[in-house]
């Protein structure tokens, strides 16, 4: 169920981005400059993805759209091949529901390095 409350909305927002504080995802950055205004929504997907839990991913899917989920962990998650392999393939597999998420990965890892060089 995708909430449509921009307050509900900006509240999930703020939780997750105080979760990635706590996780030293924004290692580099000032505190404070952190927030919902500040952090593209493409990056809070892609960094919740990456290093926070199920039940922080779900809250994604209750405020962005499935495609909108999907596109971010293709551009900005699948790029880095075997370093996020296994991760990449549990999502390929559990939320974006691949038969073969070792071939799906593969042809998407592909599609990036052709775009890359063509």
């Amino acid at each position: 169920m995708t909430i449509t409350s921009k307050d509900k909305i900006h509240d999930i927002k703020c939780g997750l981005l105080q979760q990635l504080k706590e996780e030293n995802a924004f290692w580099s950055y000032a505190p404070e400059s952190v927030t919902p205004d500040n952090v593209r929504d493409e990056q809070l997907i892609a960094l919740t993805m990456r290093y926070l839990d199920l039940d922080e991913i779900k809250q994604l899917f209750s405020i962005f759209p499935f495609k909108k989920i999907k596109d971010a962990w293709k551009k900005l998650l699948v790029p880095e091949g075997e370093y996020l392999y296994t991760l990449n393939r549990f999502f390929a597999w559990y939320y974006f529901k691949a038969k073969n998420p070792d071939a799906y990965l593969k042809s998407l890892q592909t599609r990036h390095l052709n775009a890359m060089f063509n």
